[in-house]
């Protein structure tokens, strides 16, 4: 697996190998022990799959606060969408800036995203799947989101 930094701390690109033959592929998504060996230590007990049927759906900008934040790890089952995490951790050098990936199913790229970000994406191709594990239960007390077009971020 190669994983790569962003211009936000904390937030990486990681791209599973991918195995293929005549019958298609195989791709390790993740691994506990290899994420640990690069100081990732996750400890992710939820998994979440969303479906949007139509190009431009916007999803996000969501959090969930402590002690409930969550990191998540997001990639694209199938069709293509715009990935953004923004930096909400108060204090931190890069507070109200984001970055943004194509995730894709054939690129095959996740994001990793700490808690302490905003998440959010916006399809790309029709019947886009979306599928994300998180490191804690969803918290209705805890949710928040911010707009997309917030002119602050």
């Amino acid at each position: 697996m190669k994983i790569d930094d962003t211009k936000l701390a904390g937030v990486k690109i990681l791209s599973p190998a991918r195995y293929g033959d005549h019958r298609g592929f195989f791709s390790e998504t993740w691994n506990r022990r290899t994420l640990e060996a690069a100081g990732l230590v996750y400890d992710f007990i939820q998994d979440n799959h969303s479906l949007s049927h139509e190009v431009g759906t916007v999803r996000g900008l969501h959090f969930q606060a402590p002690p409930h934040a969550q990191a998540k790890l997001v990639r694209c089952g199938r069709g293509c969408l715009f990935d953004v995490a923004v930096d909400i951790r108060r204090g931190s050098p890069t507070f109200g800036r984001w970055v943004g990936e194509e995730l894709s199913f054939e690129n095959g790229k996740q994001l990793l995203i700490p808690a302490g970000f905003l998440h959010g994406f916006v399809t790309r191709q029709p019947d886009t799947e979306i599928i994300y594990k998180c490191s804690d239960y969803y918290s209705p007390e805890c949710d928040g989101a911010v707009r997309f077009d917030d002119p602050d971020i």
